[in-house]
């Protein structure tokens, strides 16, 4: 099927090598052509900080992996927990790397990327469990990190999105700690796999509609329904959640329940901003540095500025 790309995506949307997800799961398997790899990383964005960032590896006491981006500055920051991408089955904290390397840096903030247990080894709640047990351990370290723990933000891509708004219903329903505010770039909300993007984008690249039937089902453990949780979709109850924004590309099956979690979301009295970016793939801004792909990483970077920095423009 022909899509009608931004023109400077069109180059990765062309070298982007499929690789189904039940392939991504082998984890002895043949990569791609190497060649193909090569010029990827060549194209990938890079980021370089206007001030100093330090970067930390550090396993919590519980044993979650986190990598800690700390930006030098005065006085408590706020942080951002971040949840990264890969469909629940695949995601290093390298390749998400500038992307947090750019939040510490320009919100500024501490932000902590989270390197959860993976499926279909750790099924739900694996993931989701980790994502807490940093919350729960980010909010007893403030002081020594020298963050404010009345400013912490979830955000996160795909996988990440859903793990990022379901830590907000979690917490709030275990009396934890509390979230700021959550960022929700193309996020996984429903296992029911039955908007008209989701049955549309068959073969779009970086995620396509079969990439979802097997994600889900690797996240769940089978072909059983999702509790809520696993689906925030399938939550009866959004009220009293920090205030979001959500991110969706045109061309990404999961446009439409990007779209559907975000009017729930304002139906529910959460304060709400919803972007819908033409021509842009799901994964976009993580890949490409072009026009397009700027704006929405200063879009983020500005949300969750305004979110953590009130007052800040």
């Amino acid at each position: 099927m022909p899509y009608a790309f931004d023109p400077e995506l069109v180059p990765y949307a062309e070298l982007i090598p499929a690789m189904p997800l039940d392939e991504v799961i082998k984890r002895d398997a043949a990569p791609p052509d190497p060649a193909v790899l090569a010029e990827i990383a060549r194209r990938l964005p890079s980021y370089t900080p206007e001030r100093e960032v330090t970067t930390e590896d550090r396993r919590l006491p519980g044993g979650v992996p986190v990598r800690i981006f700390r930006p030098r500055a005065d006085g408590p920051l706020p942080a951002v927990i971040y949840l990264h991408g890969g469909g629940f089955v695949s995601g290093e904290l390298d390749y998400f790397s500038v992307r947090c390397l750019r939040l510490a840096d320009q919100i500024p903030a501490v932000v902590v990327a989270v390197d959860y247990r993976l499926a279909p080894e750790h099924p739900y709640p694996a993931a989701l469990e980790d994502t807490y047990a940093t919350l729960e351990w980010l909010a007893g370290a403030a002081g020594e990190l020298g963050v404010d723990p009345a400013r912490i933000a979830a955000a996160g891509d795909s996988a990440g999105g859903n793990l990022s708004t379901a830590l907000a219903l979690l917490t709030r329903d275990r009396g934890g700690p509390p979230l700021r505010f959550q960022f929700l770039d193309v996020p996984v909300t429903d296992d029911r796999l039955d908007t008209p993007s989701m049955k549309a984008f068959t073969d779009t690249p970086m995620w396509n509609r079969s990439d979802a039937v097997l994600s889900w089902r690797y996240y769940l453990g089978g072909d059983g329904e999702a509790p809520p949780y696993a689906a925030p979709m399938r939550a009866g109850d959004l009220s009293g959640l920090p205030p979001a924004f959500v991110t969706v590309c045109e061309f990404d099956p999961l446009r439409d329940e990007g779209i559907a979690y975000a009017q729930r979301l304002v139906q529910a009295g959460v304060p709400t901003e919803l972007h819908l970016y033409p021509g842009a793939f799901h994964g976009a801004p993580i890949i490409a540095d072009v026009a397009l792909t700027r704006r929405m990483n200063a879009d983020m970077v500005g949300a969750l500025r305004r979110a953590l920095h009130p007052g800040s423009s």
